[in-house]
Formats: C-alpha cells, structure tokens, sequence
C-alpha cells in the first residue's frame, strides 16, 4: 500500500484544539496528520503504553469465552451406571440409559452434576439440551447489535465494555438460581445479549491505538486470554463436577471484579473521539500513549477530519448506501456464518469424542495456543485473506476425516472408557480442526476491522459477531444430534467450513493497507487509485499500440 501523506496546513479552526501548555501564536502553522500518522510517527507503532493498554483490555477475554462455553461443562450428557448390576442392566446389552428401567440406575455424579440430569433431559426429550446454548447464541445475536450500536454512538467503547461486564455478571449469577429448563434457557438468552459487548468492544478497543505494521498480530492478543478462559474452564468446573450451580456462581463473580478493578485504567479509543468531534480529549490520550512510550507529540498538532461528528445512525446508514461496504458486509457475514458454525461447533462437539470431558476440554485449549502463534507469525507475511482461507479448508477437512474414526457415545462410563483408549486418530484430527478453526475466527475479527473505516467499524464488527452467533446458536442443536449420529455433525461442521474458505476469497486484500476514518474517505482513496490505475493501463495501451504500429514492428 502507498505510504501516508503528511499534510501540513493552516487551522482555518482558530487555536481551539492546541495541545501544548500555551496557545500558538495565531499565525503559527498547524501540523495536520490522520490518527495513524500521529500513531506511527509520533506515538510509535506498538510500544510500552500500547501494550499494557492491551493487556488490560484483552483481560476482558477470559470471562468471555467462561460464559460462552461453560455449557460444554453444565450440560453436559453425564454419566450412568446400574444398581447393584444384573443381565437386565448389562451395559452391552442396553447401550443407552433409555433401555434401562427407571430405578435401576443413577448418574454417577449426582444429579447436580448437570442440567441433563437435575431435570431429566434424556430419551424423548434429549433434544431439550441444545435448546439453553442455541438461545444463548441468538441473545447474543441482537445483544451485538445493540452494543455494535451504543459503541459506535452513544456509549463508545470503554462504556460499552463496562455495560456489558456488568451485566454479564448479574445474568450468569441469576442463571445459577434457575428452578427448570425453560428458566435456564431463558436466562442463558440474557446472558449471551450481556455477554456479546466484551467480544465486540475489546477487539475494537485494543486495535485501534496500534500502528498498522503491529494491528494484526496484535489482534490476535487478544485470543490468548480467550483460550486461558476456556482452559480456566475446566479447572473451575471439575472441583465442581457434582454442581453446574456452583460454576455459574464462580465465573459471575470475574467480570463485575475487573469492572471495578481494572477498567478504570483502560482509555477510550482517540479514532472514536474524533469521528464524535471530540478532538481535545483524543489528543490527550495520545498525548499519554506518547509519554509512556518515550516520546512527545508536536505542539502545533491537529487531527484531519475533526470536524467528522456523527451519530451511530447516519454511521449505520452510510455503510449500507455504499454499494461496495454493503457487498463487503454481506460478503463479511455469509462467511461469519460458516466459521461461527465450525468453531463453536467444534468446541462444543468434544461429548461426541468419546474421551475424558476434561482432558479434552484442556487439550483443545492447548492446541489453539500453538495456532494463535503461527497466526501471529503467519500475519506478519501472509495475505489474510489466503491464511482464512486455507486455514477453514484444513478445519473443514479434518472434521470430515474425524467421519472415519467416530463411535457412537451410549453414556455409559466403562463403555466410554473402553473405547477412548482407541480412538486417538480422531482426538488427533480434531485438534488439528480446532487449530485451523480458531485460527479463521481470529484472523477474520483483523480481517472486518481493516475492511472498514472508523465511523461504522464497530458497527461491522457486531454485524460479523451476529452471522458468528447466528451460525453458532445452530451449533448445539448438532452437538445434541451427534450423540445419535456423530458422523452427521462432523461432515455439516466440515462442509460449511469449507463454504466459508470459499467465501473470503472474493473480498479485497488489507494487508498493510491504512484504517480510515469515514467512508468518504475511503471512497476517495478508492477512487483515487482507480484513477492512478486508468492512467497507467492508458500509459500501457499507448505504448502497446506505438509498438504494434507496422513501421515500427518492422524497426
């Protein structure tokens, strides 16, 4: 991508906006650069202040993937064992709890130990189950528009982070209290709307004080404290394997204490404040990101496009006006679709693996450290759109190879056992899914950040978290239909990762490429290249014509 402009002009402003301890002499040049010219040349690109500033956002992430997989654990299909024994409760003969008369077993770890076996969700009404998740997946659904929204607008980034911590505390305290089914199902709705702000604003938050040469890798920071939280999971939930409650309670109480704790110490993004012509106090705290990183802003200093001053609503509406943003965000959102679909799908798909719940769950947090490693070093070279790609055919592969090696999952805890000591090349094949899934999902939030400019960015990004969330509130319902037929859930994950590979190719490239601050903007360098590319093909198609003349062809 060409390099930035420096412009340097006159403040037809007056002095409102000078940064330094006096007023500049009313003639005195103003230095008017775009936030990722001040960041790249002034701030520094990714230093000291940028990193902690990251740290304390992507702290943010723990809890987020606690609240999003702790199904995985509290409902999960526990396991069952006879009374007193006998040919009438053989395991081998009867295979599932349903062929078993009622009194002649009991769940091995009580019936707290989950919400299938408090209330009974087995035989005729198994399919109940995947219900909590999937309705936990379309709350956060409009949960995301609401504060893709409120960030964009009213709240920005660090209040709507806050928001959503706050509440995202309150309902996952409630869901441990939930007296049936369909209570827990609609609470595990409201959790997913509270929760779907911390995903949504983090990202954004941590992103946009970074230079572009360190923007994707650090985007993917973020994702490993997403996997501590997921690894956290198991070891909350197996000290409390006899009380799904009690799971609840503890991972409620992480998000309220970094509300209080930690939050007051994150700053709000300066692009934010400039497109709401806030100009004074974006500078301010580039002032601060400066002083912490060694450096020191100019005193004549001025930020383009301050007079950009808009409300979600025109943000919103503009995006959809732009022929070429609209496409982009349909685009954007077909594929979110597929890999919302693959990976929660794959994650809450390891019941059907016929292994030790916590040590799978453990392993698959393991496997996606070593993916957001190789994303992070793949990032630094590879084109985004190539490594989605290529990383969602592998994903969709693997789940298709895992087809191979399935067995089908009765519940019962010798049978499990026996068979899981043979059944590696499918634990090895779904770890390799889940490295090339988690590494689509990160690298496609980079991806929809650079693809759009600052007044509708957040925006973007809740509309791609909501086709994430749509796919994967249909996610469960497989997981549930896996434990009849595991090779059905395994060849759907597959096909539409491969979908999704196919999708992202036919968005543009963003490597490198600046991040604006309106469309208008960006239309004009859109533009601008266009013309610069006419020019060029007109130089070419001249030349060509000047050589193809006969009496030169024949010099």
């Amino acid at each position: 991508m060409d390099e930035l402009q420096e412009l340097v002009t006159h403040n037809s402003h007056g002095g409102r906006e000078a940064t330094g301890p006096a007023a500049l002499p009313p003639m005195t040049p103003k230095l008017e650069l775009t936030v990722d010219e001040v960041i790249d040349e002034y701030v520094g690109s990714l230093g000291f202040s940028q990193l902690i500033h990251v740290f304390l956002v992507s702290l943010a992430w723990v809890f987020d993937s606690q609240n999003t997989l702790v199904t995985i654990f509290s409902d999960a299909k526990p396991s069952w064992a006879c009374k007193g024994g006998g040919s009438w409760c053989d395991p081998g003969s009867t295979g599932s709890v349903c062929k078993v008369e009622s009194g002649h077993w009991e769940w091995i770890r009580g019936n707290g130990s989950s919400t299938i076996a408090e209330w009974g969700i087995i035989c005729d009404r198994k399919f109940y189950a995947g219900i909590p998740a999937s309705l936990f997946f379309l709350g956060s659904i409009l949960g995301s528009a609401a504060y893709g929204c409120l960030a964009g607008s009213y709240l920005g980034r660090k209040r709507a982070v806050l928001v959503s911590c706050l509440l995202t505390s309150i309902t996952a305290f409630l869901t441990s209290f939930s007296p049936n089914v369909w209570i827990y199902a609609l609470l595990c709705f409201s959790n997913g709307f509270a929760w779907s702000g911390i995903g949504i604003c983090c990202f954004v938050l941590s992103t946009e004080v970074i230079g572009r040469k360190w923007r994707g890798q650090v985007g993917q920071y973020g994702f490993f404290f997403f996997t501590t939280g997921f690894l956290s999971l198991s070891l909350i939930a197996y000290p409390n394997r006899t009380s799904w409650r009690n799971i609840y309670k503890i991972i409620s109480l992480l998000p309220f204490l970094y509300s209080i704790l930690i939050l007051p110490f994150v700053s709000e993004s300066p692009r934010w404040l400039i497109v709401r012509g806030r100009n004074k106090e974006a500078l301010q705290i580039l002032n601060k990101l400066a002083r912490l990183n060694g450096k020191k802003l100019p005193q004549n200093l001025t930020i383009s496009n301050s007079s950009t001053n808009m409300n979600e609503s025109v943000s919103t509406k503009s995006l959809w006006s732009a022929r070429w943003a609209a496409k982009r965000m349909l685009t954007v959102m077909i594929a979110g679709f597929g890999v919302g679909f693959l990976y929660y799908g794959i994650q809450l798909n390891v019941e059907n693996l016929n292994l030790d719940l916590y040590f799978t769950v453990v392993l698959n947090a393991l496997v996606e450290i070593p993916a957001v490693l190789i994303g992070i070093v793949l990032l630094s070279f590879t084109d985004r759109r190539l490594l989605i790609s290529s990383s969602a055919y592998i994903a969709g592969v693997s789940c298709i190879l895992c087809i191979f090696f399935s067995r089908k999952n009765t519940g019962n805890k010798e049978q499990v056992e026996g068979e899981a000591k043979n059944n590696w090349p499918q634990l090895t094949m779904e770890a390799i899914g889940i490295m090339a899934a988690s590494k689509v999902f990160d690298v496609l939030y980079i991806f929809c950040v650079e693809l759009f400019p600052t007044n509708v960015r957040n925006f973007a990004v809740s509309m791609l978290r909501q086709a994430l969330m749509l796919g994967a509130s249909i996610a469960p319902l497989l997981v549930v239909l896996g434990r009849l037929s595991p090779s059905l859930s395994f060849l759907a994950f597959g096909a539409l990762g491969i979908f999704s590979g196919l999708v992202i190719i036919w968005l543009p490239e963003t490597r490198n490429a600046p991040l604006y601050e309106t469309l208008e903007q960006q239309e004009e360098e859109k533009l601008a290249s266009f013309s610069n590319l006419g020019v060029e093909l007109e130089s070419i198609e001249v030349v060509s014509v000047w050589y193809s003349h006969p009496l030169l062809a024949s010099m």
